[in-house]
């Protein structure tokens, strides 16, 4: 692995830790939204990530028997909707009320997406450190020379 796969691979990092702050702002977002029906009702939406292989990316065999394995960065592989029970909410006077008198409110757990919102911070922080680091590598490597 060269020092510029660094930059691949936090850069497929940073792209993945984005969809994810974007799929939790959505979810927060209509977190308190409601509907008269369970179909139209807005279901909490996360991303599924995949590990992005040497062997997948075509780059043929490597100097090490390990390398072959190893991790190119990530990719999304979709935005999949929550399969988590929509909470019913007794509320005859809601103008969204149906016809028995509940409305439904959507399977966002906001205190679940905070903490996914952290993590994802933290994680798109963390990528950015490793490229700052990768970069001050490569800065001195060149002036090894001098």
């Amino acid at each position: 692995m060269s020092l510029s796969d660094v930059f691949n691979i936090s850069g497929s990092g940073m792209s993945a830790q984005s969809v994810r702050l974007n799929t939790v702002a959505s979810n927060i977002a209509n977190a308190e939204t409601v509907s008269s029906s369970i179909d139209q009702t807005y279901r909490a939406r996360h991303p599924v990530f995949a590990t992005v292989f040497n062997s997948q990316t075509g780059m043929g065999p490597s100097l090490f028997a390990d390398q072959e394995q190893a991790g190119q960065g990530v990719q999304v592989q979709g935005v999949v909707e929550s399969d988590a029970a929509l909470q019913p909410r007794y509320e005859p006077d809601h103008p969204m009320a149906n016809e028995e008198g509940y409305v439904f409110y959507p399977n966002v757990n906001v205190v679940e997406e905070m903490a996914n919102m952290m993590a994802a911070s933290r994680a798109y922080q963390t990528n950015v450190e490793i490229m700052n680091a990768a970069k001050t590598m490569l800065q001195r490597v060149l002036t090894l020379g001098q």
